[in-house]
């Protein structure tokens, strides 16, 4: 099989360029794992969530699957039960184990799946240190592929260790490096954009991406106002104190319905303690810091925050009209913070890092969309239903892997994601 719509300049990638960051990515995999607990590596708070050891599994998989079976000479299969325990969704492959009892699963032990990644990530090395041209085009686009998937699984590790602390009882913190307090941000201010037609997506000479940005197209924006920063903790509690859950006319139906299902009266993490509102992060509770942007929220409660601030949120399209400008600086994984950080200057911010932020666009197709061929194909096309798309990358996204098109998606009742809302408007 070839991935004809994965060519992004491997000719100019070789074997030890990409061996350098594969051992890189799956190193900070494990470095992300080492302040957790071994009893941590199971723990799986809620459907949404999977314990670390699946993830630390999981990702090896990918590339045992999709790499070392088809291209790897001579390859010894490290467990044969681990292709169905460690398959997520992959109906082509096999199947699965159900993702709900993902945290029942006290074997194979965490030492074993350390063992695992060693045996997967040895065979690996072997491909690319023997490498003669040949299928290397094809070999590369896998890699690469299974290179961003891992990037992805380290946001989600961190999304889902953070949720499986916020559950139990003692609050344990997950690393002790307290968040940086914030100085009062500038002002909300607007920023003017004419419309007209416009050209988004993914250029296949710009490097990787995933089949769900492309193919680039043309689409029509309306002349439009966006907010120059993130919402902040300060104008989220005026929107909670205007008594705002208790209010159906700001919600959407559904969103209405979740509210009152899931009994919601403010973010997740935001913990209401006698006149105080406690944040729980990774770095354990503290009192909510007002500058900061507000995190964790559905889509949900991001469009009620627009309809009562007479607003919208933004369309993906003019998200990514405005971005594609500006270069990709902001609060990323790298700096180990874990946590959003505050607008520190006027004029047009945050637009990358920090916090993802809620689009109302729904997660479809672009005109044009192919999924790749083959099990590949499961990786992105099969979720456009139901979801929503989010821009822009989070203080838990490796800062290499966001670029303007990147097209994140969650159902629109999700708040464990690190995310938060930019307000937009019709001029």
């Amino acid at each position: 099989m070839n991935i004809n719509s994965l060519r992004n300049n491997f000719d100019k990638l070789d074997p030890h360029g990409l061996g350098e960051r594969l051992r890189s990515v799956r190193a900070r995999t494990e470095a992300l794992c080492a302040p957790l607990e071994k009893e941590d590596h199971c723990i799986q708070g809620m459907l949404d969530v999977s314990p670390p050891k699946w993830h630390l599994a999981h990702t090896t998989w990918f590339f045992e699957t999709f790499v070392l079976l088809p291209f790897g000479q001579n390859y010894q299969v490290f467990h044969h039960a681990y292709g169905y325990l460690f398959n997520s969704y992959y109906e082509t492959v096999g199947t699965f184990f159900p993702r709900s009892q993902r945290g029942l699963l006290s074997r194979p032990t965490v030492a074993e799946v350390y063992n695992y990644r060693c045996h997967v990530n040895a065979a690996l090395d072997q491909i690319l240190e023997n490498y003669t041209g040949q299928n290397w085009q094809e070999i590369a686009e896998r890699i690469r592929l299974g290179i961003e998937h891992e990037i992805q699984h380290q946001e989600l590790l961190l999304m889902d260790a953070k949720y499986n602390f916020f559950i139990n009882p003692l609050k344990p913190a997950y690393h002790s490096q307290s968040p940086i307090r914030c100085p009062e941000p500038p002002p909300l201010a607007w920023m003017e954009y004419e419309g007209g037609i416009v050209e988004i997506g993914h250029d296949d000479d710009q490097g990787f991406s995933f089949d769900n940005e492309r193919p680039r197209h043309k689409t029509f924006l309306r002349d439009f106002r966006l907010g120059t920063r993130l919402i902040t903790n300060a104008e989220y509690l005026s929107f909670i104190a205007d008594k705002s859950y208790q209010r159906a006319e700001l919600w959407l139906s559904d969103g209405w319905r979740t509210v009152n299902e899931q009994g919601w009266q403010a973010p997740l993490y935001w913990i209401k303690e006698e006149n105080n509102w406690l944040l729980s992060g990774l770095a354990g509770q503290h009192l909510i810091d007002l500058n900061e942007p507000v995190a964790h929220l559905s889509y949900y409660e991001a469009d009620a925050f627009a309809r009562w601030s007479g607003k919208r949120l933004p369309t993906e399209s003019e998200w990514e009209y405005v971005a594609a400008k500006l270069p990709i600086e902001g609060n990323f994984l790298d700096s180990g913070r874990f946590h959003p950080d505050g607008a520190r200057c006027s004029g047009l911010t945050q637009l990358y890092g920090d916090l993802w932020e809620w689009t109302q666009s729904p997660y479809q197709p672009y005109p044009g969309f192919r999924s790749l061929p083959g099990a590949l194909g499961e990786y992105n096309g099969k979720f456009m239903c139901n979801q929503m798309v989010l821009r822009g990358g989070s203080c838990a996204t490796a800062k290499d892997h966001i670029r303007a098109s990147y097209r994140n998606f969650f159902p629109p009742g999700s708040r464990w994601v690190f995310s938060g809302l930019r307000l937009a408007e019709d001029l």
